[in-house]
């Protein structure tokens, strides 16, 4: 198990699926023959802890701790001991999906010990109705590791939470200071089980670079505590630190005492600055070339980015590779029902992705200055594919989360077109842009391929704020959008945003409409409000006198600097808005309340609507215009039909006729063509097949048809077409 490298992702990120980073620099890092071993020390040290062991050192952790005056939800936890130490196993090892007849004793709601989380199931139990008995199953293991969860809070670790560990330390750290107080605090006990695990892994690896990817603040606290580790006693391996927190948050870093942990500091791509130090650590030398990283020269933080080297191409950063990882061992949960969140959670999935950097680069509100937004380059969709084809051997799973920034409409089609050309049966979603290229053909086109969901920003549901953060569409065609997934059997889930600069009272309450009228169209399953964060390397925060908005402060901190504080000059206090806006969403996303004023989600006086009460339905039910463009690209997802030949008489005249009968997935269907345009037609729908390397345009196929017959206008608006139309034959 001896390697060169060891990369791992510190505690914590999600239970269902490892972060991402780690088998992307190891699939890079295999084309370079670089031996390397990675770990998700999060996931490991999440089943040390809730195992039959871990919670007997934990209870036995707290009751040292008796003169602690605990809550009655706590007392209530240490009562029930036994129960949790003779079901911890046995719920670990069904969220894992290796013991999945516990379901039936889980829902019968007697073998599970109940604290304060199952307080709120009366109100969620509907919401399970129409779910099996797995899914209110893992519902309910979920509640229970989270009354785990509030004890380990309280009287163990309160820094301790499933996705994120100690994140109020890692949050707009613009100082070191009150991080570098902590790590010189004794480890707590969490601490000492991540650090085992670690001493473990560093023993049997041997490495002489260590990698650290710390892709969120709450990953920042444990990442120092592992770096301090192993600076404090393997002194002789270096170690860097990488991932999308220092990306973002470390780029005018200026503390020495960073490196007292870490010897390397890496922002963006990792493939080139990592081989570099690769190069420097095991060949040595006195001068070596870096790409993109910080370290200490002659005792002064100092950024290097000398190496005359360009970034390696997409093509060739090689396939993620996710061995070493204990791909069984991850936990699904289901811990509320939005459903986005829910496939955020439950599950694993490989995660792949179509294109760096996002195609559109200009809203706004996003980091867009920076390499990982701005820098856009699509890998080729066989290449994807290979990759989709590739993962599925070694992992077992056919599961893809796509995570780029916005997948690109045009390479998502290809892909799809690949995915059916290879015959391969995969589940996958990804985040979008809602623009108008998402048509309702290519969205059959892309659930026939497997998309399940889609997510994407709508953000601010208004056309004026739409257009200031330059997202390049309107609400009028997000409505299309989402209604075209909809239908296409696709779930949608809708980034929204409040508290914008400049955003009025007024936009705030329409927006709500808006919202409020997608969800009851039916064309939005799923949303999430967020509140608006100003960013450094944003248009906003770059420039924010363009946008109404006023710095706090113009000092550039000596450690992390990404979120701005900052003073609106409408004087607005959106924060109010936050709680009606979540609450009236849940509601909405379970189809209910859609009658509620929409002053009933607020405890102030807020303005009527000015947005039409049929606006959105209006906007769905505009006819589209059906001419069909020379170069579309002509489709069709069904298979051959079988052919009956019969004759039709009338006033005299016979001639032969042609009955096609089609064999969808669900149902069998049938149309009546004269004979030549019906063998005609079944010749074409043989060559036009998704299966088909050659793809043939509208033109191509109105000239083939002219070859012999006339009248192809006629032919093309049909019945026995329109019929076909309903039946997968789509125009890209």
């Amino acid at each position: 198990m001896q390697s060169e490298i060891l990369v791992i992702t510190p505690p914590f990120t999600q239970l269902n699926t490892p972060y991402p980073a780690t088998a992307y620099i190891k699939g890079f890092l295999n084309t370079k023959g670089i031996s390397s071993t990675q770990a998700d020390l999060g996931i490991e040290v999440i089943l040390a802890l809730f195992s039959k062991n871990g919670l007997s050192d934990l209870f036995g952790q707290a009751e040292q701790s008796s003169e602690i005056n605990f809550s009655h939800n706590i007392q209530r936890i240490i009562a029930l001991k036994e129960e949790y130490l003779k079901t911890i196993d046995a719920v670990i090892a069904f969220l894992q999906g290796k013991n999945p007849t516990l379901a039936l004793q889980i829902c019968q709601e007697d073998f599970l010990p109940e604290a304060s989380r199952f307080a709120q199931l009366e109100e969620l139990d509907w919401a399970f109705g129409a779910m099996g008995t797995q899914d209110k199953a893992k519902h309910l293991a979920t509640l229970y590791l989270e009354d785990i969860s509030d004890f380990i809070v309280e009287c163990i670790d309160p820094n301790f939470g499933f996705s994120r560990y100690a994140e109020r330390l890692g949050r707009s750290a613009n100082s070191f200071d009150e991080l570098y107080e902590a790590l010189n605090q004794e480890p707590t006990y969490i601490d000492h089980i991540l650090i085992d695990i670690l001493k473990d892994r560093i023993e049997k690896v041997q490495p002489k670079l260590f990698l650290i990817s710390v892709p969120f603040p709450g990953n920042l606290y444990a990442a120092f505590r592992c770096a301090q580790f192993v600076k404090q006693n393997y002194s002789e391996i270096k170690i860097s630190m990488g991932g999308g927190f220092p990306n973002t948050e470390l780029r005018s870093l200026s503390d020495r005492r960073v490196f007292e942990f870490f010897d390397y500091i890496t922002l963006d791509d990792g493939e080139l600055p990592i081989e570099l130090l690769y190069n420097a650590i095991i060949k040595g030398g006195e001068f070596n070339l870096y790409k993109r990283t910080f370290l200490l020269e002659n005792g002064e933080v100092t950024y290097r980015n000398d190496a005359l080297k360009n970034d390696y191409k997409q093509a060739d950063v090689g396939t993620p590779d996710y061995s070493d990882l204990l791909l069984d061992s991850y936990i699904s949960v289901i811990e509320i029902v939005n459903p986005m969140h829910r496939m955020w959670s439950d599950g694993r999935w490989n995660k792949l992705t179509m294109a760096h950097g996002c195609y559109w680069g200009k809203c706004t509100f996003c980091d867009i200055s920076l390499d990982y937004i701005k820098v856009y380059e699509p890998v080729a969709a066989k290449q994807i594919v290979d990759r989709i084809e590739e993962l599925v051997a070694k992992t077992g799973q056919n599961g893809f989360h796509f995570v780029d920034e916005a997948a690109p409409p045009a390479l998502m089609r290809e892909v799809a077109l690949e995915i059916l050309r290879r015959k391969i049966s995969v589940t996958w979603w990804t985040n979008i842009r809602f623009e108008k290229s998402f048509t309702r053909d290519l969205c059959l086109l892309l659930k026939a391929s497997g998309c399940i969901a889609v997510s994407g920003g709508l953000e601010v549901a208004s056309d004026r704020l739409l257009k200031l953060i330059d997202k390049g569409v309107t609400v009028e065609q997000v409505a299309k959008v989402t209604r075209n997934f909809t239908e296409a059997g696709i779930m949608v889930h809708a980034y929204l945003m409040y508290g914008y600069p400049t955003q009025t009272v007024q936009e705030t309450v329409d927006s709500l409409e808006m919202v409020r009228q997608l969800f009851e169209a039916g064309v939005l399953q799923s949303g999430f409000w967020h509140q608006f964060a100003m960013t450094a390397h944003s248009p906003v925060g770059l420039y924010p006198e363009k946008f109404g908005v006023v710095k706090e402060t113009e000092e550039i901190g000596t450690f992390a600097n990404n979120d701005i504080n900052y003073t609106d000059k409408t004087g607005i206090d959106h924060n109010k808005f936050s709680y009606g806006l979540k609450k009236s969403l849940f509601n909405f996303m379970h189809g209910i309340c859609f009658d509620y004023k929409l002053q009933d989600w607020f405890d102030f006086k807020i303005p009527r609507t000015t947005i039409p009460s049929n606006f959105i339905d209006r906007a769905i039910n505009i006819e589209e215009n059906f001419m069909v463009k020379p170069t579309a690209k002509v489709i069709w997802l069904g298979g051959k039909p079988t052919v009956e030949v019969f004759t039709k008489s009338k006033k005299g005249n016979t001639w032969e006729m042609l009955n096609l009968h089609f064999h969808s997935k669900r149902e069998t269907f049938s149309i009546q063509t004269n004979k030549t345009e019906g063998e005609w037609l079944v010749s074409l729908l043989d060559k036009i097949s998704a299966t088909n390397r050659s793809i043939l345009t509208f033109q191509d196929i109105k000239a083939d048809f002219e070859t012999n017959m006339e009248h192809f206008e006629l032919f093309w608006y049909s019945k026995p077409i329109h019929t076909l139309r309903e039946f997968g034959l789509l125009i890209l």
